[in-house]
């Protein structure tokens, strides 16, 4: 029956949790927040800026669809995603924060980082690719390193994604069960499921170590991913001051005239019509 069905929904849904963002109501918030995203793309092409965004968190928090949104809008010339791999042989010997560096904006641009340079205290450090010595060199590098990218007139904002256990493993889940997300699923990704409680302590030790007054950390509560991809961009959009940058009436032209064009008269190679 249509009421204890209704009742049921209600009943499962987590207790003062608040009602989820239908597709139609995200759609449409996510719209004029993309809208804003353009003016403050025009605003860092005009003033020069020179922005870096970092993206950590929890496997399966939704870091990646974050970005996705943030970028569907603008243009990849401006707004940059790097997601480096894992380090070759060479990359191995230079000093750490080396290969991330050079990935830093010149003016104009904005770069986000899918993962960063706290993969060192973070997967690195739990699956055992460094040593403790290595990790404890980094936390105590990171903030003077982040100090001087933000002297030298870099605006740097990192954002950590949290997610809970139930839900992490609700998201695994989906991804073993649906052959279109099954490649989304690394062996890694089941290691970090496994090993929970160490991710625990490398994030609690990692943002005690390195959120600053000048780099601060924020937090995006992302079980319901909806709405954690607009407080993010909403969030992301205060962060960083911009005017809309005013610009004249587009009109769309005439065409020319064909001046004797004439479609040739040949055979294409056209796709079959399926749909």
């Amino acid at each position: 029956m249509p009421g204890k069905k209704k009742r049921r929904k209600t009943e499962n849904r987590e207790a003062g949790a608040p009602k989820k963002l239908s597709r139609t109501e995200f759609e449409q918030a996510l719209s004029k927040l993309q809208v804003e995203l353009v003016k403050l793309q025009n605003w860092v092409k005009h003033k020069g800026l020179r922005v870096v965004v970092i993206f950590e968190g929890r496997d399966a928090a939704g870091k990646g669809g974050a970005i996705k949104r943030i970028t569907e809008r603008v243009s990849p010339r401006v707004f940059r995603v790097v997601a480096l791999p894992a380090p070759n042989e060479r990359e191995k010997t230079q000093m750490y924060m080396q290969r991330y560096v050079a990935e830093l904006p010149s003016a104009g641009e904005v770069v986000l980082f899918d993962r960063s340079w706290y993969n060192r205290a973070g997967v690195e450090r739990v699956m055992g690719f460094c040593t403790e010595e290595q990790v404890q060199g980094f936390l105590a590098l990171c903030p003077e390193t982040e100090r001087a990218m933000v002297r030298s007139g870099i605006i740097l904002i990192k954002y950590w994604f949290e997610v809970s256990e139930k839900e992490q493993s609700r998201r695994f889940q989906a991804r073993i069960d649906d052959g279109r997300k099954i490649w989304k699923l690394s062996p890694m990704d089941l290691e970090s499921h496994r090993r929970w409680y160490d991710y625990s302590r490398a994030r609690d030790e990692m943002i005690a170590a390195t959120d600053t007054s000048f780099a601060p950390w924020f937090v995006v509560q992302a079980d319901d991913k909806r709405r954690a991809r607009l407080n993010c961009i909403s969030h992301l959009l205060s962060a960083i001051p911009y005017k809309e940058v005013p610009q004249g009436p587009v009109k769309l032209p005439k065409r020319q005239k064909p001046q004797g064009y004439a479609q040739p008269l040949r055979r294409y190679n056209s796709i079959p019509e399926i749909y």
